[in-house]
This record gives C-alpha cells, structure tokens and sequence, in this order.
C-alpha cells in the first residue's frame, strides 16, 4: 500500500475532526465513540485510533474552536451585555453544547477538568474586559447555565 500523503493526512484528520466535534456537541462527549465516528465517516477505527489514541485527544483539538464558539455568542462590552448574551446563547445547540460539555467533564472520573481550557479562555477575556467581576460574573452564568440545562432536561424526560 503507497504511503499517504501529508495533504491526504490532514484531509483525514480534518474530517475526523468536523464529525468529532459534531457529534460531541449533538450526542455528547459520552455518547461520542470510535465506532459512532468510523461508521460516519467511513474511516476505520483503528485509522482514527491512529490520529487519536486517546478520546480525550479530541477535546484538546478541539478545544481552541469550542473556546470561539463561545465567545463569537457573547457581548463582553458591560456585565449586563454579557448576561443577556449568554442567556440567549443557551438557546443555541453550539453553545449549550459546549457548556454540556463541560459539566460533563466535570462529572466524570476519567477526564481532568482543568485538561479542558475553554472556560478559562472564557475567565481570561472576561476578566480583561470587565475587570475583577469578570469572572465572578462567568462562574455566575454557569450556575444559571447548570440550573436552566438541568431543568430542560428535566421537562424533557
């Protein structure tokens, strides 16, 4: 068998990743698996495997465009623009998602929380544009956050 290229490299891991990233955010990083991934993209396990060893490589991919997925919802111009942002963001299936996420990483045994960088990009920028009550007002916004993604899911059940 030839040798890949290096374009054909990055073509497959792109597109390991486009899926990736659409399925953390749909199904959640839990649901997400090796074989949910091959059977969308006709790309085997042990291929993906190969570029991705460990599930939580994905994540650390990932992570910098979930950090701008975030931010590209909010206003940082004053805490009352960023709570009215972020709340109406929730209603986004991109943001709530990556929320989600993050709760679930807190949640779970196997992950590190602080592998997962996005609220602290989130912490960082509120705080250079807000001042002290930045990231007072972020961890704020996640409790709500927590409470109105709990009780949706509630509703749902």
């Amino acid at each position: 068998m030839p040798k890949r290229s290096k374009a054909e490299t990055k073509h497959t891991i792109e597109q390991i990743l486009i899926e990736a990233q659409k399925q953390i955010l749909e199904m959640g990083y839990d649901v997400m698996s090796y074989s949910s991934l091959s059977e969308a993209t006709g790309i085997s396990r042990t291929g993906i495997s190969h570029h991705f060893p460990h599930k939580s490589d994905f994540l650390t991919q990932l992570e910098p465009k979930f950090a701008s997925l975030l931010m590209e919802h909010l206003d940082f111009s004053c805490r009352d623009a960023l709570r009215t942002s972020w709340l109406r963001a929730l209603e986004s299936p991109t943001f709530s998602g990556i929320v989600k996420l993050f709760f679930s990483i807190c949640g779970s045994s196997q992950l590190d929380s602080a592998q997962y960088k996005t609220l602290g990009s989130l912490n960082d920028k509120a705080s250079a544009e807000l001042g002290e009550h930045g990231p007072s007002m972020i961890d704020t916004l996640l409790g709500r956050s927590a409470v109105l993604l709990f009780s949706q899911k509630q509703s749902a059940v």
